[in-house]
């Protein structure tokens, strides 16, 4: 909770300097958006360290490899990095390099998951 109410207060703030400083022009706004957006993946990492844990956790007592559990993490921070970096471009007035980013995320996605995809078809081979 402690966290949720830092980023809160970090991104209220941000978006309250990024309009004064919009009136000026929109460089500035865009590179303190960028700061904020880097101080706060700082906190969700520190923050996210007890659910990578428990992911870590799962993964051992369920004895699957890392072969299932890693095209998983890839896809995750595929679309995070994809999510906010489309953001970004919108924010900058770029839909188009925004909607490139979210068709270049979606075929890097499925790229990470296709070994995912390849053991459910040799887990099904095994069945039949």
């Amino acid at each position: 909770m402690d966290t949720v109410l830092r980023l809160a207060a970090l991104c209220l703030l941000g978006a309250l300097l990024a309009v004064l400083l919009r009136r000026g022009g929109g460089e500035l706004a865009l590179l303190l958006a960028l700061c904020a957006a880097a101080c706060a993946a700082a906190l969700l990492i520190a923050a996210g360290e007890p659910l990578a844990a428990l992911l870590r956790t799962l993964a051992d007592k369920t004895g699957l490899s890392g072969a299932v559990f890693t095209p998983l993490w890839k896809v995750l921070a595929i679309a995070l990095t994809v999510r906010v970096g489309g953001a970004f471009c919108r924010d900058a007035a770029q839909g188009a390099l925004a909607s490139v980013l979210e068709t270049a995320g979606a075929v890097c996605a499925l790229t990470a998951a296709a070994p995912l995809l390849l053991a459910v078809v040799e887990l099904v081979e095994g069945w039949l």
